[in-house]
């Protein structure tokens, strides 16, 4: 099954983040453009898929997740402005037929991305 999914956990606290927003740009034509915007459930997953088959292509695309709002929210001590705002992933899709999984951890200091299955 080709498409793009993601799901995002919060190290800190040792569970999924929950109300995470997600921004999906696609690199066209030297210009970003917004293909999608979704909020993680609370399992840290989405809903639906942020690309199903259909609408998989080659390209670069970029993930931003909004996590300053959810760390902010779990009344976690930041200063202001927050060392991390919003994480930007830039990634290139070279086989539309495959799945591509994104997964993100988080903590308001450092996070991690990789390639999931």
């Amino acid at each position: 099954m080709a498409g793009l999914t993601t799901h995002v956990l919060d190290l800190t606290h040792g569970q999924p983040a929950d109300n995470i927003k997600i921004d999906l740009y696609f690199l066209e034509s030297k210009e970003w453009r917004l293909v999608k915007t979704a909020v993680t459930n609370k399992d840290g997953r989405l809903e639906h898929p942020l690309l199903s088959d259909d609408d998989v292509k080659i390209g670069t695309f970029e993930l931003v997740y909004h996590i300053g709002d959810y760390f902010q929210s779990k009344n976690i001590e930041i200063p202001s402005p927050a060392f991390l705002d919003q994480v930007p992933v830039r990634f290139g899709i070279a086989n539309p037929e495959s799945h591509y999984h994104v997964p993100l951890l988080i903590s308001p200091w450092g996070y991690q991305i990789y390639r999931g299955s």
